[in-house]
């Protein structure tokens, strides 16, 4: 299970901009100035509260998303997979 502390953690890792809302903070992702993914950050006080949606929204695996929360996976990679689904341009 994805907690706040893993998407806080990929949300730092893939250059997020933070905007916050009223029950969540957006994590929106840019690349070359253009947003490629986002996704909420929960505000709730309860850390260990899931956040499984994340890999759905980042255009990722499960294994991906904890590789990223997990430090293993870098931006430039996650880069390289986005390109491989489309998502970003050459």
């Amino acid at each position: 299970m994805l907690t706040k502390d893993h998407a806080e953690a990929i949300a730092r890792k893939l250059k997020a901009v933070m905007v916050p809302g009223r029950k969540h903070d957006i994590a929106v992702i840019k690349f070359n100035g253009k947003t490629i993914a986002q996704f909420g950050i929960r505000r709730g006080s309860r850390r260990d509260q899931g956040h499984d949606y994340i890999p759905g929204q980042i255009h990722v695996t499960r294994q991906q998303a904890a590789l990223l929360a997990q430090c293993t996976m870098s931006f430039e990679e996650w880069i390289a997979v986005m390109r491989q689904k489309g998502h970003v341009g050459t």
